[in-house]
């Protein structure tokens, strides 16, 4: 098997360290030593710092949100208004599929989504652009028509709270227990009681204000 070109090596160490360390807490120093390159290169092949957290950053959420736009894609054909269960299946089981417990890789893209949800700089957020908007309006628009009650805001929030459910989950799923704790449940199991848990807290009634 050929080695890893320059660029994927850079790729791969700093999805690694980003998800480590989080975007100021990782150099470009760092990053091209890990991966065994000079220092010049993270400069050549993406630009800048920013740019490279993009790459990262696309390079693991892109597969997934093409799995959420053809499970939409397939619920629409079907009817024009899904069941807020099924919206919940296909917008959390590709994170769920994209995450898989006992793979590493797996492991470090579940790192990286729980960087960018809280990591506090702008640049460990700032990437997204047309293709992940869209894929976050269509949603929010079938949610709107299965849940006319929720403002706005208040469903932007809950869709929010899916992404941070399943990230800690899937988190957790690659962790070694502490001494004393049961191991965190993998595979189809927690896939099916997180799409249960997910429905009814969209579901649940707007918060009065």
């Amino acid at each position: 098997m050929a080695n890893p070109d320059t660029r994927t090596q850079i790729l791969d160490a700093a999805e690694h360290l980003f998800a480590e360390h989080g975007y100021r807490g990782t150099s470009v120093r760092a990053i091209t030593g890990l991966a065994g390159a000079n220092l010049a290169a993270v400069g050549y092949h993406f630009g800048s710092k920013a740019e490279l957290m993009a790459a990262v950053a696309r390079r693991a959420i892109e597969p997934i949100n093409a799995a959420q736009c053809a499970g939409l894609d397939a619920l629409l054909a079907r009817t024009p208004d899904p069941a807020v269960g099924e919206l919940v299946e296909a917008f959390a089981g590709p994170l769920f599929d994209g995450m898989p417990a006992g793979d590493e890789g797996g492991a470090r893209r579940s790192r990286l989504i729980m960087t960018i949800l809280s990591d506090p700089a702008d640049e460990a957020r700032g990437w997204t652009g047309p293709a992940e908007d869209t894929v976050r309006e269509r949603y929010l628009a079938a949610f709107a028509r299965a849940l006319p009650g929720l403002s706005p805001d208040e469903l932007r929030f809950r869709m929010r709270g899916i992404l941070a459910v399943t990230a800690v989950d899937r988190l957790e799923a690659h962790q070694r227990p502490s001494p004393g704790c049961a191991s965190p449940v993998a595979g189809e199991a927690a896939r099916r009681w997180a799409i249960t848990f997910l429905t009814a807290a969209m579901t649940a009634p707007p918060t009065r204000t």
